[in-house]
């Protein structure tokens, strides 16, 4: 019998908690996970703030004491987990509660995995190449709550984290399967308080997700249906948070827009991200918002591949003219929420061009992009960009 249905290994998500106020579960998700004495890892600007105390408090109350290590950076490198370690270590925890953005999700979720690994165990080596997440003692890795304050990347969902290596500037993906969070506890009331430039990013970072995920070639079913509704809420929902940020039922379902988003991009990843993640590396750009000024001239770049499939999708969506209609769609959201019109307008230098090219060739999300990525089609598509 013959047949084209390639073989696939495919994962799903964790137990996820959500909904309005489901912060005050904290410390009982926390217990069923194992945890007596947790870590809350936050970022500078979430440290300071009443929904930090808040979910401090619960902890207390519950005599898991409220420690917190925040000295994150927006793009998380190695020497931020060094002192992330150092502080697990020091404060005798079992545990790690990401509360956050990426950047916590993703340093809180390093923190656990590296805390009780020998030390001749490098983060780097556990690169998400091949099978590489063997080289971790899987059984020292701590257990991990995520608790997002933004809708946006995803990563409460995910089993790997970004980790910037401060010395070359470049964006490394870490996985190991124990990434996956025990359980996701998603309260949009955590999101209400975002400055508005950070729920234009993090919203256009989850539209980013779903649209790539859906454009790759890969088969996924499964993530293929779920990256299409993912679309339609960022759609219906992201003008209505940014013209109210307290407009609840819009910010629930940006919220699960941002995992369905991450779970969708197990089908793949494309050109917005291997293009974004070189500039967020070497400008530190905001990683959603720089992936929604690249947006359109990617999907021109892809056009002949997904024009049906982009056809489709705007059937379902609800918007007129089909390929065209789904762009002009992208270009009136963009514009609703302020974003730049292009990476000259970031900081992006010319003459940084062909680094950058060499670094988007290297980004592992290349390879789920419909037209195969090359040097010379990437520093066009980088041209196209300023």
């Amino acid at each position: 019998m013959s047949h084209s249905v390639p073989n696939r290994n495919w994962s799903y998500p964790t137990a996820i908690k959500f909904g309005v106020g489901r912060i005050a579960e904290l410390a009982e998700h926390a217990a069923s996970a194992g945890l007596k004495k947790p870590l809350l890892v936050t970022d500078k600007a979430l440290a300071s703030l009443p929904i930090t105390a808040a979910a401090l408090d619960v902890l207390e109350k519950a005599g898991m004491g409220r420690a917190v290590f925040s000295e994150v950076d927006p793009n998380p490198n190695e020497r931020n987990m060094a002192e992330g370690i150092a502080a697990y270590k020091a404060g005798g925890h079992d545990g790690v509660i990401c509360f956050g953005g990426g950047s916590a999700l993703d340093l809180g979720k390093m923190i656990a995995l590296m805390a009780g690994q020998k030390a001749d165990l490098s983060v780097w080596d556990l690169e998400d190449i091949g099978d590489w997440y063997t080289r971790a003692d899987a059984s020292v890795i701590a257990p991990i709550i995520a608790v997002p304050t933004t809708a946006g990347t995803g990563s409460e969902v995910g089993r790997a984290g970004v980790l910037t290596n401060s010395a070359t500037h470049k964006k490394k993906i870490i996985f190991h399967p124990k990434l996956m969070p025990a359980v996701t506890l998603c309260d949009p009331a955590l999101t209400v308080g975002m400055p508005k430039f950070i729920t234009a990013g993090t919203g256009m970072d989850a539209l980013a997700h779903c649209l790539e995920a859906y454009s790759s070639p890969f088969y996924h079913p499964m993530s293929q249906g779920i990256a299409l509704e993912g679309m339609r809420l960022v759609f219906e929902n992201l003008p209505k948070v940014y013209a109210n940020p307290n407009d609840l039922d819009a910010r629930a379902h940006m919220m699960s827009a941002a995992a369905m988003g991450a779970v969708a991009f197990q089908k793949g990843l494309g050109a917005i991200h291997s293009l974004s993640h070189p500039v967020g590396a070497v400008y530190g750009t905001h990683h959603g918002t720089t992936n929604a000024v690249v947006m359109p001239m990617v999907l021109e770049f892809n056009r002949h591949k997904i024009e049906d499939r982009i056809n489709a999708a705007a059937a379902y969506l609800g918007f007129d003219g089909g390929f065209a209609g789904f762009h002009d769609q992208v270009m009136e959201l963009r514009s609703l929420l302020n974003i730049p019109q292009n990476l000259s307008d970031m900081g992006v230098l010319i003459k940084d061009l062909d680094m950058l090219t060499e670094m988007a060739l290297e980004d592992p999300s290349c390879g789920g992009n419909p037209v195969e990525m090359t040097r010379e089609n990437t520093r066009a598509l980088y041209d196209a960009c300023m």
